[in-house]
């Protein structure tokens, strides 16, 4: 699968019912570590070792392979985040997810490989104004390793980090896609991305483990609630080593590695399915239910 996106003539482009709630399981599904590696392309040492460089490496091949989607939610579809229900769809279906997906998939595999991991929740202040104070609606990581806890997120979508980050306050942290920080008020952390020049708060958490019922009602809102962003709007976002891809909507964004983006509005349904093909490896096509939900935003 290519890492370039080519529209169709050849350039190169830089609420009704109520879904039911699904089912929720307190222990984990028999899933296979292997499957997860051979998702990713693994190309490291099998199993992988507990250490903090693994650690970044595995982030890295995960954002890479598994893109951030929100395809079940546009459909008001109830997400099952059970650890059975996630492997099914992010590796055995090859889709991708949203936070509560994508962090339960990776604290699970990162237990299969010997990791400690504490599973938080953050309370998102993207695009929000200063000093908002908004729900603990999305999930994250913190994870052992013999050089110190890291903060882990592979769900956070167009600007997830990948790379995992130390709990050391006010220090700049390279990652393969920009610089991030970590700020402590307390005993509370801000997380923050460097962003043209500007450092700009993505999320507000304490280091309070939680546990997987502590998820469920804020993924039954976030995946069929008409209010709800991720029902209302398509969002896609995958990373690759040297550049990553975010999609709202119609508008795509091709994020360099060298700082320069490139903003192309989508023309029509097939440029669409095309564009998620290609740049966030989806297979959507067959599908008349999702082909009339996307091409509703086309409309007018």
């Amino acid at each position: 699968m290519r890492d370039r996106l080519t529209a169709p003539d050849g350039r190169i482009m830089r609420a009704t019912k109520t879904p039911a709630l699904p089912a929720m399981t307190n222990t984990a599904a028999d899933t296979s570590p292997a499957a997860y590696l051979h998702r990713l392309d693994w190309r490291g040492v099998v199993p992988p070792q507990p250490d903090a460089a693994t650690l970044d490496a595995l982030v890295l091949a995960h954002t890479a392979a598994i893109p951030f989607e929100n395809l079940d939610p546009m459909r008001t579809r109830a997400v099952d985040i059970s650890p059975a229900g996630v492997f099914g769809k992010l590796v055995g279906e090859r889709r991708g997810g949203y936070c509560f997906e994508h962090s339960r998939l990776f604290a699970d595999m990162l237990r299969a490989f010997g990791y400690t991991v504490r599973e938080l929740a953050a309370r998102v202040v993207w695009n929000q104004p200063e000093g908002a104070i908004t729900p603990q609606q999305h999930m994250v990581l913190d994870v052992d390793t013999p050089d110190g806890a890291r903060l882990v997120d592979v769900g956070f979508g167009g600007l997830t980090v990948t790379a995992a980050l130390s709990w050391t306050p006010d220090a700049e942290q390279a990652t393969p896609h920009g610089l991030n920080r970590l700020l402590l008020d307390g005993d509370e952390w801000r997380l923050q991305a460097r962003i043209a020049g500007e450092w700009k708060p993505l999320y507000r958490l304490r280091r309070t483990p939680m546990h997987a019922c502590d998820y469920v009602a804020a993924n039954y809102y976030l995946s069929t609630h008409p209010e709800s962003v991720f029902v209302n709007n398509l969002m896609l976002a995958r990373a690759a080593p040297d550049k990553r891809w975010a999609l709202f909507n119609r508008e795509l964004a091709e994020h360099g590695a060298d700082g320069r983006t490139v903003r192309t509005t989508l023309r029509d349904l097939p440029h669409l399915l095309q564009v998620m093909e290609t740049g966030f490896r989806l297979q959507v096509r067959d599908q008349p239910d999702l082909a009339a939900r996307l091409g509703r935003l086309f409309e007018g």
